[in-house]
Parts: C-alpha cells; structure tokens; sequence
C-alpha cells in the first residue's frame, strides 16, 4: 500500500461517500429519521418568514388600513399561529443539533475502534513501510474533517437542500414568470460556484497531504531531538520544516482564497437576481400581468434572499466535504489493508505428563507446554512438548523479492542452547530473528520449531513461547510493575518482583519514590537508557518463555553494570533455548556455537575457542575488540 496520506480523492470519492453514509444508517437510523424531520421542521418555520408576509400584508394588515375601528383580533391569531410555527423551529433545530452531535461523535468512535483494532492486524511490513506521522494523521487530521462533516456539513447541506426545494416551489405557486428568472441566475450560479468549488477542493485535499507531512516530521523531529542536538543540526532541521511548512502554506491560501470568495460571488449573484426581480416584477405589477399583489412581491422578494442563501451555505460546506471525503479514503484505505496472514492450526496449551510419558492437554496451568497439532489427513491430534528446538533448512530471504538479505541458511539450537551471531551491520542478524517470530515469512527453505514448521504454528501461540529484550527499549504510560507485567498479563506481584531480581532491576526500582509503583511516561524517559533496559530484560523474564531472542539486550548499559546484568541474564538463560545478537563479544564468550555472519551468509561457525584457532573473520573482530578496550 502506498502512505495513507498520499491517497487522492479519484474515481471511488462516490463509493467513499456511500460507505461513510453506511457508518450513519447503519447505527444511528432513528436518530437520523429524527434529524431529518427536524430539519424539514426547521426548514419550513425559516421560510414561514417569508411566506407570512403576503399573508399579513394582503389578508390581514391591507384590509384594516383605513378603518374606523380596526378589529386586530385575526391578525394577533396569525401572529400567535406564526409565532408557534417559530417556537417549533426553534425547538427542531435545537434538537436535530444535539442530535448530530450524537451522531457525529458515535461514527468517530467507532471509526476509531476499526481502525486501532484493524492495526493490530497488520503486518510489520506495514509500518516498516508507513512513518508515525502519517499513521497518527489519520487518527488526528482525518478523523476531524469526518467531525466537521458530519456535524455541520451534512445537516446544513440536507437543510439547504430542503429549503431550496419549498422555496422554489413557493416562488412557483406565487409567480411563475418570475421563476424563469430565478432559474436562470440559478444556472449562473451553479457554473460560477462548481468552477470556484472544484479548484477550492482541489487545494483542500493537497492541504490535508500536507498537514500530514508537517505532522510526520514534527513528530520524528521530536523523538531525534537528542541526536539533532549532537550534530548540530537544528539549522539544518529547521529549513527542512520550512520548507514543508511553506508548501503547506501555500495550498492552505490556495484553498481558503476559493473557499472565501465563493460566498461573497455567490452573495452578489443573489443581489443581482434580488435587483433584477424586483424590477421586473415591479414592471409586471403596474403592466397588470401575473397578477402580482403588495403582499406577493413582499413575499418574492423575500423568497428571493432566501433562495440564494442556500445555495451559498452549501458552496460554504464543499470544502468540508471534500476533505472529508479525502480523509475518508486514507481511512478506509488503511481498514481495507490486508491483515497479517495466519494459517497456522498448531496451538499452544497446557500439558502434563502421564505416568507412561505421554503427554495430555490439560486446563490448569503446569509449567508444561505442548503443541496441539491437529492433522487434517486423519482428524487425529498429537501433542508435542514444547521444549525450544530450532532449525533453519535452507533458508532464503529477502525484504523484497529482488533483494534477497539471507542466502541458503541452515543452522540449529538444541533446547538449552546458546547461539549467538556476530556480524557487521545489514549482515542479516536481526532478520534472522524477525523470522523466528514471523514478523516476516521465508522465500524459500523451512524453519522448524520442536519439528513443526513455524509456518504451521499459529503466530499468536509462536510469540508466546518466544522471549525477547530489543536494543530499542519500549515502555508503555503506566507503572514500572504494570510495564514489567506486559509479558505476562496476569503474573502476580511476586512473579514480578521475582522477574526484577532476576534482571538485577529491583536494587534502582527500590529506590525510586514510589517503588514498582512509579508512574513511567514518553516510553520511560525519567529513567537512563541503562535502566529502561533492565525493565525490558524483567519483562523477558516474567514471561517465562523456553525460547529468548536478545537482540544487542546489553547495548545500552555501562561496562559494571553490564557484569552484574549478565549474571541475571545466566540466571535468566538456564534451561532454555537463545539466540544471542551482540557487539560486545565478551558477552558471547560462553555460548555454545557462535555464528559469523557476512552478506547474508554463515561464513564462520563453532565455539569461541575453535573460531580463535581459525584464525578468521571472527579472530579478527575478537582481537579488534580487546586492542579497542
């Protein structure tokens, strides 16, 4: 898919339209019946305005002039009639008001729930593809324009629309001839305002891209600030945002300069149809043609203002809907994203073991796991102890099918190994573990995991037997014991100050004001990087998973407190299955085979004493190593 903010309004605007009215009907159908009576209510006691004064001038107001002893009983009755009709318009718009904000704010929401549970769905390669900032626009930018929409531009559009259909067929009932005149400045000025309106639209929909580029780099801007500063690049920073922010000026002016001389063109139109009417509706009155009265002409005249202002409100609430329209097919071109496909059948569950050694599933939780594998061939099921076996057969990948990352790669861990890879950067190491947890699927060859093909296992099940510590931290606005919980949702208190021991992070939690109670926000920024990594390793390790990938886990923690994490991360080790990425290669030192990797490729394998006596690549490094401490 290409950036969400980079989708224009094209062929499907229709369909779009359709499927944002469908989000209305389908949940909100009373409501809008109710809105939509309250309009045709309103509408009518608007243009009861006009309509009563030919009522009043010739049939109540006329008549008394001259009179000895006018009886004004009728007309207070008319005046009585007319302010009920009123009251009630008043009392419907009130109401149609409320109600669309209901509406409104309901869509929205739901629209949010789709698209954050939608989210959830999608694959890596979405957001590897797809920047923060042009993600959060669609929750932020686009979401509002469906808001404004929805709130204001469809009641006043379908109120504007009503009016125009009972004005004109009062103008008719009044005066024909004078009608023709109407049409033809009502001609005039669909031409005038399409032309207007489409170039407004145009600058609207570049204006909503370029709001969610400004927003994409502000963003990024802010999360690199720290970097920014160390090379001194805030000269440099600052003329990029420029530049952006200019280009955004420009199509916001372009934009507002149509929206804004639409309705005063459209104004002077109706001043012009206002001036022309009532020339020549003077002129019929003394010709004697059409039988124009006093109270008629009142009331045309009228009619005539009030037939132009719709007009204008709806060229005024174009705009709107254009954006919204164009905010709309981001959104849904993110909902109709495919989801992160998943085939597999193979579950993970509760087992234990019978006196025999067989393994049964089980409901209570053991500390034993096994796969569930169903076999469609026969509809038997066999379950195999998960015990954290992976082998890789000839494996082949790449990010994108001409650029392949690894090449033919074969290698295996035995449950309770220690495999660890070293290689320069783009050799390959963090793809391999990306496989592992089927962020991403192999091109060619198989991954087996206990035997199964991981293709097999349900990703959900896979990633709960797997562990990992990342180099890039992420911790979650909440406590430090909510955050240390996040691998294990329902670990009990000792099972995670037991995870912080481990990780040698209870000493620091401690000693903070609030203890594991301690409030952490922006991804945990009022603790060192140090620290946030030993909150990252507690995670790991309240999860309890027989499988632990640590990609650089010790990258960002000094050289004394790395010796004291790694003692927990021993600890942390035992028994299971890990693969191991590293710089610092005294942290490898004690695995059991070490991979040496060079453009996608295993070029060096064994112990860290045989691939000293080799002499090789990893000699090279070793030795590099220990000359720069």
């Amino acid at each position: 898919m290409s950036d969400p903010k980079k989708v224009k309004v094209s062929r499907g605007t229709l369909k779009t339209a359709k499927r944002l009215l469908a989000y209305v009907t389908s949940s909100y159908k009373p409501e809008l019946i109710a809105v939509v009576i309250c309009i045709i209510m309103s509408s009518i006691a608007s243009i009861s305005v006009s309509l009563s004064l030919k009522f009043l001038l010739d049939d109540f107001i006329i008549p008394l002039i001259g009179k000895q002893n006018p009886d004004f009983t009728e007309l207070y009755r008319a005046v009585v009639v007319l302010g009920v009709i009123f009251l009630l318009g008043v009392i419907a718009t009130f109401v149609y008001t409320r109600l669309m904000v209901k509406i409104g704010q309901g869509v929205l929401r739901r629209v949010r729930d789709e698209m954050f549970e939608h989210m959830q769905t999608l694959p890596i390669r979405y957001f590897d593809q797809n920047t923060n900032g042009s993600i959060m626009s669609l929750y932020t930018n686009d979401t509002d324009t469906l808001r404004q929409m929805i709130n204001q531009a469809l009641p006043q559009v379908l109120m504007s629309f009503i009016t125009i259909v009972v004005t004109f067929i009062s103008m008719l009932l009044l005066s024909p001839l004078l009608t023709i005149l109407a049409v033809a400045i009502i001609g005039i000025m669909l031409l005038v305002s399409s032309k207007i309106g489409g170039n407004s639209g145009k600058y609207f929909v570049r204006q909503q891209m370029d709001i969610a580029d400004v927003t994409g780099y502000v963003e990024e801007r802010m999360n690199g600030q720290r970097v920014i500063k160390i090379f001194n690049h805030e000269r440099v920073s600052e003329e990029e945002f420029d530049k952006l922010n200019e280009r955004l000026f420009n199509s916001a002016a372009n934009a507002n300069t149509f929206a804004n001389i639409m309705g005063p063109v459209i104004g002077n139109i109706g001043n012009l149809q206002f001036v022309l009417t009532a020339v020549l509706g003077g002129f019929l009155s003394i010709a004697g043609i059409g039988g124009l009265t006093l109270g008629t002409m009142t009331s045309y005249l009228q009619f005539t203002k009030s037939f132009t202002q719709p007009f204008m409100q709806i060229a005024q609430q174009f705009n709107s809907v254009v954006m919204a329209l164009a905010g709309a097919e981001r959104i849904f071109s993110m909902i109709d994203e495919a989801p992160e496909v998943d085939d597999g059948y193979v579950t993970l569950v509760n087992a234990r073991k019978k006196a025999d050694g067989t393994i049964e599933e089980c409901a209570e939780r053991t500390g034993t796991w096994a796969w569930k594998h169903p076999h469609q061939a026969d509809g038997s099921v066999t379950y195999t102890e998960l015990k954290g076996d992976v082998r890789f057969f000839d494996m082949t990948f790449g990010y994108n099918p001409d650029k392949m990352v690894l090449h033919d790669l074969t290698l295996y861990a035995k449950p309770g190994q220690k495999l660890a890879f070293v290689g320069s950067t783009g050799a390959g190491k963090t793809t391999i573990t990306n496989l592992i947890n089927r962020f991403y699927d192999v091109q060619d060859g198989k991954i087996r995991y206990d035997g199964i093909n991981i293709n097999k296992i349900k990703k959900a099940d896979l990633r709960r037997s797997l562990g990992i510590v990342l180099q890039d931290t992420h911790l979650f606005t909440g406590t430090i014991m909510e955050n240390i919980r996040y691998g294990k949702l329902d670990a009990t208190d000792e099972e995670v100050f037991a995870a912080a021991r481990l990780a040698h992070a209870d000493q620091f939690i401690n000693m903070l004001p609030q203890g594991y109670n301690t409030m952490l926000t922006s991804d945990g920024e009022e603790l060192s990087q140090g620290q946030r990594q030993l909150l990252a390793i507690a995670r790991a390790a309240v999860a309890n998973p027989p499988v632990l990938i640590l990609d650089e886990a010790t990258s960002s923690i000094d050289t004394r407190t790395e010796a004291i994490v790694q003692k927990g991360m021993d600890n942390l080790m035992k028994g299971r299955t890990v693969f191991v990425i590293a710089h610092r290669l005294s942290t490898i030192r004690n695995s059991d085979a070490i991979m040496v990797l060079e453009h996608g490729r295993i070029i060096e394998r064994g112990t860290h004493e045989e691939l000293l006596e080799k002499h090789g690549t990893y000699y090279q490094l070793y030795t590099g190593k220990l000359e720069l401490d």
